[in-house]
């Protein structure tokens, strides 16, 4: 058999194999039994966490909220320091008290956070840690704490807010000097408008006022010493006093004590002020910086 017809038979020898052993796979897959049917089985996602409910607010200031129970609590707090001081407060006066209170903190914070103050946990904690140290343990500062109506967290909460309120109040009292425009004056005060007319008529027909005041008030002459404005609580009296020179007589001026003709001694623009007066002029100060935070900001109270 010559070469060539030798390779020739072995393809076809080759060939043949594989149909054969084709077909045997087939016969050994169809022996084993029906096919089995291949069903998707999907992937299981693993379960996020549950999201936390938030918290229910009582007030928001500037989209900042104050937690319910931290106005309830405050509220409790704020009554019975009320009620152990023998004062009797209703509910909807104390509700308005509380919210105004905890919104004039939140306006102060803001501020001091905006201005640049600073408080991590590790300067919460620095400073809760050295309230520990003053009441002796942690055991005495939770039990103030439960006694009080605390939870260790609102605590912590408004322990917070209470410091950068504090921080801020600080900057803004910190801005009023040491000295201020004043004036020296002396008052004679009656209680009938026609009293007060017949002095007004003998001041200006050349009578001394400071011998006539000291006829009404023996003791100090009517002396109202030196003051500054937004330090007298008769408004009307100090406005008075500010629009005239040494030397000169207001007119009769009527208050709720009665009716003061005022003479003015001395003015200094830039006289020292007492701590009384200094602490006066910086508690208006607060006030009126907290009345035009409230004015220019957003507040929504959320509780009835």
């Amino acid at each position: 058999m010559s070469l060539c017809k030798f390779s020739k038979y072995f393809t076809l020898y080759l060939i043949g194999m594989a149909l054969v052993w084709g077909m045997t796979g087939c016969n050994m897959l169809k022996s084993s039994g029906p096919t089995a049917t291949l069903t998707a089985v999907p992937s299981t996602a693993t379960p996020l966490p549950p999201t936390a409910t938030p918290a229910p607010m009582a007030v928001l200031v500037n989209g900042v909220g104050i937690q319910l129970d931290d106005y309830q609590g405050e509220l409790q707090r704020y009554q019975a320091a009320q009620s152990a001081a023998g004062k009797t407060v209703d509910a909807a006066t104390a509700a308005k008290t509380v919210i105004d209170n905890l919104v004039d903190e939140q306006l102060l914070a803001q501020a001091a956070y905006q201005a640049g103050y600073q408080l991590d946990d590790t300067g919460l904690q620095k400073h809760i840690d050295g309230l520990v140290s003053q009441l002796g343990d942690a055991a005495k500062l939770a039990d103030w704490e439960k006694q009080n109506g605390y939870s260790d967290d609102s605590f912590r909460r408004l322990e917070k807010l209470s410091m950068a309120a504090a921080w801020e109040r600080d900057q803004i009292i910190a801005g009023v000097p040491q000295t201020a425009a004043q004036v020296h004056a002396r008052q004679i005060l009656v209680f009938t408008a026609d009293e007060a007319s017949k002095i007004e008529s003998q001041v200006k027909s050349g009578a001394d006022f400071a011998t006539l005041a000291f006829n009404y008030d023996p003791n100090t002459g009517g002396d109202l010493g030196w003051f500054p404005q937004g330090y007298l609580t008769e408004t009307a009296i100090e406005t008075a006093a500010f629009s005239l020179k040494a030397g000169q007589v207001s007119d009769v001026i009527k208050t709720d004590l009665g009716y003061h003709i005022i003479q003015v001694i001395a003015v200094d623009p830039q006289h020292p002020l007492s701590p009384d007066q200094r602490l006066a002029l910086q508690h208006k100060a607060l006030e009126q910086w907290l009345q035009a935070q409230v004015a220019k900001s957003t507040i929504k109270i959320l509780t009835p």
